[in-house]
């Protein structure tokens, strides 16, 4: 299930925007949605692609950062207009962008990355965690309005309630989603990939794991926990790695990923170019 490099993945394939601010509101603790205006990314972008993202005008930092498309939107006359972002304020980029008012322009450069395969199956799960839940969103309706897959689930696990950030928007689309806190303050008190088993054993009593695909994004321990439920079970896994990025563009090398190889060593994959969708299989998730 690799997804093979192209050139269609590498920085000649993106636009670079001036982009205005047309809302940027809290959805949940600490976390925000920025929509902006950016036609070209929201007509050519792929599920599981990114897009970077500066400031314009701050000095600090002077290196973009990278985010998942959430989402796009149409204009009146049904032609690709904006695109959302989530993201935590929390750092140098973020803060600042939290109290940006409507109008402020941003830097975006993208669409980037290789973004998820669209191997049919009958039933996705959407394994995600934190701020995972990024490029998830529009993976799940493009697999169901291209029909390489008949249903979604999604399990989604944050630390407590308040930290949950667009549930309705997944229920809108027609997913099946189980929330998962740490603390039991929503949904079920347990883990992404012990309610991952324990779904698939449920599919399992009723036969229907031959025809299961996971994809999965948040932080890398549940990922690799995520991974080996999937291995475990035979079942494709895709991971959304959310390896540190400062160029975006495959230049700096800064953002690798340990990835197993054919003869059986390792090798440094950039997650921008050659990624940020790996199969799940081909990690080297243990330095």
């Amino acid at each position: 299930m690799s997804v093979s490099l192209h050139a269609a993945h590498y920085a000649d394939a993106m636009v670079q925007l001036d982009a205005p601010i047309i809302r940027n509101d809290l959805i949940a603790e600490n976390t925000h949605k920025v929509q902006i205006v950016a036609p070209e990314i929201a007509a050519n972008y792929r599920p599981g692609q990114f897009v970077m993202i500066r400031l314009a005008g701050l000095q600090s930092p002077l290196i973009g950062r990278a985010f998942a498309v959430y989402d796009h939107h149409d204009d009146a006359n049904g032609q690709p207009s904006s695109i959302d972002l989530i993201y935590i304020r929390k750092g140098a980029l973020t803060r600042p962008l939290a109290d940006a008012p409507v109008g402020t322009r941003i830097c975006v450069w993208g669409p980037l990355g290789n973004g998820f395969s669209t191997t049919p199956c009958e039933k996705l799960i959407l394994a995600v965690g934190g701020i995972g839940q990024t490029p998830m969103l529009v993976a799940g309706r493009h697999a169901l309005h291209h029909q390489w897959a008949d249903s979604i689930e999604m399990i989604y696990g944050v630390r407590r309630a308040s930290l949950l950030a667009g549930v309705d928007d997944f229920r809108d689309a027609g997913f099946d989603v189980t929330l998962c806190t740490d603390d039991g303050s929503a949904g079920v008190a347990a883990r992404v990939p012990d309610v991952l088993q324990h779904r698939l054993e449920q599919l399992q009593a009723i036969g229907e794991t031959d025809s299961v695909r996971v994809l999965t994004c948040g932080p890398e321990i549940m990922m690799q926990k995520v991974a080996e439920v999937c291995q475990s079970w035979e079942i494709p896994c895709e991971v959304s790695m959310e390896t540190p990025m400062a160029c975006g563009i495959g230049i700096c090398f800064s953002c690798v990923a340990k990835v197993n190889q054919p003869d059986g060593g390792w090798d440094y994959k950039r997650t921008c170019v050659e990624g940020p969708i790996f199969d799940s299989k081909s990690i080297c998730w243990d330095d």
